[in-house]
C-alpha cells in the first residue's frame, strides 16, 4: 500500500463515505499532472523519420493543425477527434506499444498517488469506476493499467478498428457536453461521484451527485466554489 500523508487519507476516506455505486474520473490533471493525449502527440510527432509511425505529410499537417488549435482557430472537441484519425492506416498494437512506451517514461511518475490509492479502494469496495477522457484511447489505455481499470470502463477519443488497423471513423470524443453523453451511454443512471480538473469536465461533474473538483485549473474552481462543490489540490501538504 502506498505510504499517504494524514491529509491524503482524509480525503480519501471522505470519498469512500459516500458509499458510491458508481464513479467517474477525468484522468489528465486528474489523476496525474500533465496533459498525456498533448504529450503523446507531441513526442510522436517529434520522433526521428525512421521511427515516427504516421507519414511526413501527416506529422507536417498535425504540427500546423496543432497551431491553429492553440490560436483558438480549431475547437478542443475537433482537434481532441483529429489527434485519433491522424493514425489513420496504422497497426493498431504499434500505436498502442507506443503509447505504453511514452506513458511508462514521461507521465507515470506524474501519478497522484492519493488519486491511484482512491481508485483501488473504490474499485475493491465494489464501485464500478470509469476512466472518461478525450485523449486519444491508446494512451488511456495505457493509464488505466496503472490503476486496475478494464478497457471496457475506458470512455475515452476513439475511433473504430478493422481487421487491426486504425480507421478515421470516430466513435466518441467525450469533451464538454460529449462526457455525459458517452456517461449516459454506458451507464444506467447519473454517477454517484464524479471527478475532474479543467471547464471541459463540468458538464461530467454537474450530472453526479457529488463532484469534486481535483487540481482545478482556476476557471472550473471558480465554478466549483460557486458550485458547492469539493475541491481538492494534490501534493500540499498537512
Amino acid at each position: 500500500m502506498t505510504h499517504l500523508t494524514p491529509r491524503q487519507n482524509r480525503f480519501i476516506e471522505s470519498v469512500l463515505r459516500l458509499q458510491p455505486q458508481t464513479a467517474t474520473f477525468d484522468c489528465d490533471g486528474t489523476l496525474w499532472s500533465g496533459d498525456a493525449g498533448e504529450g503523446f502527440f507531441s513526442w510522436e510527432l517529434a520522433l526521428p523519420p525512421k521511427e515516427r509511425l504516421v507519414p511526413e505529410e501527416i506529422a507536417q499537417w498535425a504540427r500546423a493543425r496543432y497551431g491553429d488549435y492553440k490560436a483558438g482557430k480549431v475547437a478542443e472537441e475537433v482537434m481532441c477527434g483529429e489527434m485519433v484519425t491522424l493514425h489513420r492506416g496504422l497497426p493498431e498494437n504499434a500505436v498502442q506499444q507506443a503509447a505504453d512506451t511514452y506513458f511508462a517514461q514521461a507521465i507515470a511518475g506524474n501519478i497522484f498517488p492519493e488519486m491511484r490509492e482512491l481508485v483501488e479502494r473504490l474499485r475493491a469496495s465494489g464501485c464500478d469506476v470509469w476512466a472518461v477522457s478525450s485523449s486519444n484511447q491508446w494512451i488511456i489505455r495505457s493509464a488505466m493499467k496503472f490503476f486496475g481499470i478494464a478497457q471496457d470502463h475506458i470512455l475515452s477519443a476513439e475511433v473504430a478498428v478493422k481487421n487491426g488497423t486504425i480507421t478515421d471513423q470516430l466513435i466518441r470524443v467525450p469533451s464538454g457536453p460529449g462526457k455525459p453523453e458517452a456517461i449516459r451511454s454506458a451507464l444506467k443512471s447519473q454517477p454517484d461521484c464524479a471527478f475532474g480538473n479543467a471547464i471541459w469536465d463540468r458538464e461530467m461533474l454537474a450530472l453526479s451527485k457529488h463532484a469534486f473538483a481535483i487540481n482545478p485549473n482556476p476557471d472550473l474552481k471558480e465554478i466549483a466554489m460557486a458550485s458547492n462543490w469539493t475541491v481538492y489540490q494534490p501534493g500540499q501538504s498537512d
